[in-house]
């Protein structure tokens, strides 16, 4: 059947005259190729409205999963496309954030301002890093560290700039958990060095303890004999004198010195005495410190502990000590009592010592010592408390505190800051071990307003 053209395109008849029909043939067929043309011109377009809709899909998924806030502007500073963290951070929609100035988002004039030199420094630069603050939905200032970038359209034009930017929030978070777990690690790293030092030490002082106390018993048995001897020697000598002597015997007692060393006898014993039984006690300390046993471990309540120590310390060596202490909440640590009451003893008899000022052992030192006790009068506060399943001795005096250089060797052995037989050095070194023993720990530190701190840290029952 013969295609028939439409009415505009019909010839009138006159004109169709001479036309064959190889003429008519040819612009069917022509009409043929541009309906195919349209055809598969119409397909490629409905393909490529598919391939532009996939990638705008992708470009919306990226945009809505950073988690980077991001903002693209004008020229002019007008926003004209962002992300859903930058929605979710000044709480408005995409809507209602299109044709937004930038400033408006910004918390203060310095942001402002930085926002305006960023823009300069982005056209010179390419790229310019700066820190801005945003306003949050609840109205709160949000650090944010923003690149700005400018943006170009196909011709190379620039047409506005592009914002990225992290709120530093997170980062801060980040860097404080980092710094927290470096401080643990070297805390924990102290530690382990010092016991370590205290074990291969241990080992070497009970050996030396060991031979030590042999020789020390010997000293101390003959002592006591030549003091027996002595009161002898004395009471025969004093009937011998009161004889009528030749003078040859009364000129070699003068000679010879003998009421004068008859006199000195008694305290030279004493002496020898005294300095015998101080180097049994350090031979003592040092078998304390060397032992790992725990002794018979039972449920000791802390606090009866600290007032037994507070009471046969003010009832010895430290009298008018005042300590200041309230009964904590009762608390029950897994331990042997008398060893803990030993570590509660020498950190409070330490607190009194420092407190007191007993190792000025030079006149500069006795001035300055005489002025803190006018200032203020010797003291120690202790507390107790609880948390997370452990319980927080700490015993803070307001003495002269510790040398920052004596702080990392505070409880090494026969280290001391007391003056020539004032101290032994074992008595930290044998509470930090014994602490050690209960499955806690013992930390020395200077508090902001003078004086020192130590802190026993033991696990509940």
């Amino acid at each position: 059947m013969p295609t028939r053209l439409p009415p505009d395109l019909q010839l009138p008849p006159e004109d169709l005259e001479g036309v064959g029909d190889d003429t008519w043939l040819d612009v069917i067929h022509k009409m043929e190729e541009v309906y195919s043309k349209l055809v598969s011109d119409e397909v490629e377009l409905e393909q490529k409205n598919a391939q532009l809709e996939q990638s705008q899909q992708f470009i919306f998924s990226l945009l809505s999963s950073m988690s980077d806030v991001l903002i693209a502007c004008n020229q002019d500073g007008l926003i004209e496309e962002s992300n859903a963290a930058l929605c979710e951070l000044v709480g408005r929609s995409e809507q209602d954030l299109r044709g937004t100035p930038v400033p408006d988002l910004l918390a203060d004039a310095q942001s402002v301002q930085r926002w305006q030199l960023a823009m300069f420094h982005a056209t010179t630069r390419e790229v310019a890093v700066v820190e801005l603050n945003l306003r949050d939905a609840p109205g709160q200032t949000v650090p944010v560290d923003m690149s700005c970038a400018p943006r170009h359209n196909s011709s190379g034009r620039q047409v506005g700039w592009v914002l990225v930017g992290r709120p530093m929030g997170e980062l801060k978070r980040a860097y404080h958990q980092l710094r927290e777990a470096h401080d643990a690690l070297k805390l924990a790293q102290q530690q382990l060095l010092h016991a370590e030092k205290m074990a291969s030490l241990g080992r070497l002082v009970a050996g030396v303890a060991h031979e030590l106390n042999n020789p020390i018993s010997f000293v101390l048995g003959n002592v006591h004999v030549l003091q027996r001897y002595g009161s002898r020697l004395e009471r025969y000598l004093g009937a011998v004198h009161q004889l009528d002597l030749p003078e040859s015997v009364q000129a070699l007692r003068k000679e010879l010195r003998m009421d004068a060393i008859v006199k000195d006898l008694p305290s030279l014993m004493e002496g020898t005495l005294e300095g015998a039984q101080r180097t049994a006690d350090i031979v003592n300390g040092l078998k304390r410190f060397s032992t790992a046993s725990q002794g018979e471990v039972t449920q000791v309540e802390l606090n009866a502990v600290v007032e037994r120590a507070i009471h046969w310390v003010q009832k010895g060596t430290a009298p008018n000590f005042e300590i200041h202490w309230t009964h904590g909440p009762d608390c029950l640590v897994s331990g042997n009592a008398g060893q803990l009451l030993q570590v509660m003893m020498n950190l409070i008899q330490n607190a009194a010592d420092a407190a007191n000022n007993t190792n000025a052992n030079t006149a500069t030192d006795a001035i300055e010592a005489a002025k803190a006790s006018t200032a203020a009068a010797p003291q120690l506060r202790i507390t107790l408390t609880l948390h997370d399943g452990q319980v927080q001795l700490r015993f803070a005096d307001n003495g002269p505190g510790i040398a920052p250089e004596h702080l990392l060797r505070i409880f090494d052995p026969f280290f001391t800051t007391k003056s020539v037989g004032k101290g032994t050095g074992l008595g930290l070194s044998i509470s930090y071990g014994l602490v050690e023993q209960h499955g806690g720990r013992l930390s020395c530190a200077n508090l902001p307003q003078g004086g020192a701190e130590f802190t026993v840290t033991l696990p509940c029952a």
